[in-house]
Formats: structure tokens, sequence, C-alpha cells
């Protein structure tokens, strides 16, 4: 009888114990405002929307508000300026803004891909870059990382932007006027070249080996939230990271779980699938250790951003990432 009442009583303390805990966990859930480039119900920022809506975040104690800015280098100087501790970008955005004294850096790259692609009209007869020379392209805003990457890769060909007529068109309209004939070019994000198909555009792809290669899409952090609240960040990291890693593994449950996440998404799995395959096989893939930065690729980019003048100061590569909130362990699949 003893032994039963004692069996009764571990029972209720450990049920007692784990409401106290599901308690003070949700008690102790901190706010964190996470800035992303454009707004948050995109494809292209599935790994955050899958993240929360499986509860990674949560999970973390981790209560998540994202925010959308006006493209990378402003998800950059919103965080310098103490607005967010976190945010999303192109990993090479704290090249950009560090040389400008704005203290942020990369704690998470997903990939080792760069994500800008060059779509052109398949009726323009576009080819290279080159031959964008004279022809109306579209861009997201000339404060998003992506367009640095096309400013990039306009440079390696010869070019300067005088030489193409760049249209800033918003997160829509950048491949909407592009299938609408209105531009003959586009540079953006695998979901916009989906876009654009499924808006009836026969689209050509400028060869990746032509593109800048820039970093995949990052989290950057400042540096005060690095030193300060270091268990933030590492939280953001590692869940996100998971996020990436559901895509990776299974890209049509991936969409699933987006379309439930965002329900104007709903009965559009197979376009989502489509472009997360677009992802994992062009930017996710060749990961040796998910989210881990690298240094190598990072200063390459480093180094054409300082010599082509696209920056004026040269920030100390040290300054432009940290690899801490990675665990080493976690190989891509």
């Amino acid at each position: 009888m003893l032994k039963s009442l004692f069996q009764r009583f571990s029972q209720a303390s450990a049920i007692a114990l784990g409401l106290g805990l599901a308690f003070a966990a949700q008690a102790q859930s901190t706010d964190v405002t996470y800035l992303l480039p454009a707004p948050p119900n995109l494809p292209a920022f599935a790994p955050w929307i899958i993240a929360q809506q499986k509860g990674y975040y949560a999970a973390r104690n981790l209560n998540m508000k994202f925010i959308a800015a006006k493209g990378g280098v402003d998800v950059a100087k919103q965080i310098g300026a103490g607005n967010a501790m976190l945010g999303g970008a192109l990993g090479d955005t704290p090249i950009v803004v560090r040389a400008n004294g704005i203290p942020v850096r990369a704690v998470a790259v997903l990939g080792a891909g760069g994500v800008t692609m060059i779509a052109t009209n398949a009726d323009a007869n576009i080819n290279s870059i080159t031959d964008l020379k004279g022809k109306t392209m579209t861009v997201m805003s000339y404060s998003d990382t992506t367009y640095y990457a096309l400013l990039a890769s306009l440079r390696k060909a010869g070019l300067s932007k005088n030489d193409v007529n760049i249209q800033a068109a918003g997160p829509a309209g950048v491949w909407q006027l592009f299938s609408a004939d209105k531009a003959e070019a586009m540079a953006g994000v695998p979901d916009w070249v989906v876009n654009a198909e499924e808006a009836g555009l026969k689209i050509k792809l400028i060869p990746q080996s032509q593109i800048f290669e820039s970093m995949a899409q990052s989290i950057i952090a400042s540096d005060d939230a690095i030193k300060h609240h270091p268990d933030i960040v590492r939280g953001t990291v590692q869940a996100t990271l998971q996020g990436m890693r559901d895509i990776i593994a299974d890209p049509r449950a991936a969409a699933v779980t987006f379309a439930k996440a965002v329900p104007a998404y709903a009965g559009k799995e197979d376009s989502l699938e489509k472009i997360f395959k677009l992802y994992v096989e062009h930017v996710y893939a060749n990961q040796t250790v998910l989210g881990r930065i690298d240094p190598a690729r990072l200063e390459a980019v480093r180094q054409f951003y300082v010599s082509e003048g696209i920056v004026t100061q040269e920030p100390k590569l040290d300054d432009l990432y940290t690899n801490q909130f990675i665990d080493t362990q976690t190989a891509a699949q």
C-alpha cells in the first residue's frame, strides 16, 4: 500500500512538475523582433515560417515576431540602430554595411550556394550578362542585397549599372512586371522565377557561372546581441536551421506545412514544392555543416566588393561573421 501511495505521489509530483515547468517556460518566453528583407509570408523565408509553424522557436522559449523591412541593407541598418536584435539578409550584407560603421555580422548562412538568379524572357535572345546591355530589368529594391549581387555580376562582365535600365519594383512587382513583358530580365530569388513561369512567361536563366557568387540568405545579428543575448541568438539560429533541415528532408511535406502557416498558399502546394526543390538543389546543397559560414568564400566575396569599388572601405573579415552558434556536428543531409 505504501508503495502504491508512493507511486501515486510520484506520478502526481511529476505531473505537477511538468505543468510547473511548462508554465515557467511560457512565463519566461522572450519576445524577439526579427526583420526580414521582404514580406514574411514569401516562400523564400520558408525555413523561418516552418520553424515557427512547427514550434521550433517556442521550444526554445522564443516568441518570434517577423516584420518586413525594405531589403537586406535596410534590415542591417535597423539592427545596427537597435530596432531589432536579429534579421535576415544575404550573407554579403555585412560587407556592405560594416564598412559604414554598422555593427552587425552574419551568424549563420542557409546554404552553400548563392540565392540570386537572373531570369530572362526567352524571346529576348539574352544568353549572357553582356546581352543585358540596353535592356530593362527588375529588382526588388535598390537597398536589397540581390541588387548588389546584380551590380557585382554586371561589373564582372565589364558593365555598369548605367548600361542597364534597372527598375526597383517591390517583392511582387519584381516578377509581375517581368512576366507582363514590361522588362526583359529580372534579378531575384527562385520564388519569383517560378511565379513568372506560372504566369505564362517562357524563361531562360543566365548560367549561374556568370552570376557573382554571393552568399545565400543569412541570419544577421548586432554585435550587442551576440555579446549580451547569446542564448536568443543561438536559439534563433538552431530553430531556423531545423526548419531548413525539414525542407531538405522532404520538400513536399515542407510545402504542406508552409501552406498551413500561410493560408494564401493553400492549394498551391505543387508550386511551393517546385520552389523548395530549387532551393534544395541550387542554394542549400553542398553545405557540409548546416548553417556554417565558409570564411574562404566570404573572403572572396569581400575582396571582390572592395576591388570593384562596391564598398569604399575594407571591412575586416573577422568582423563580418561568427560560427559560434553553429552546431558543428549538424551536417546537411
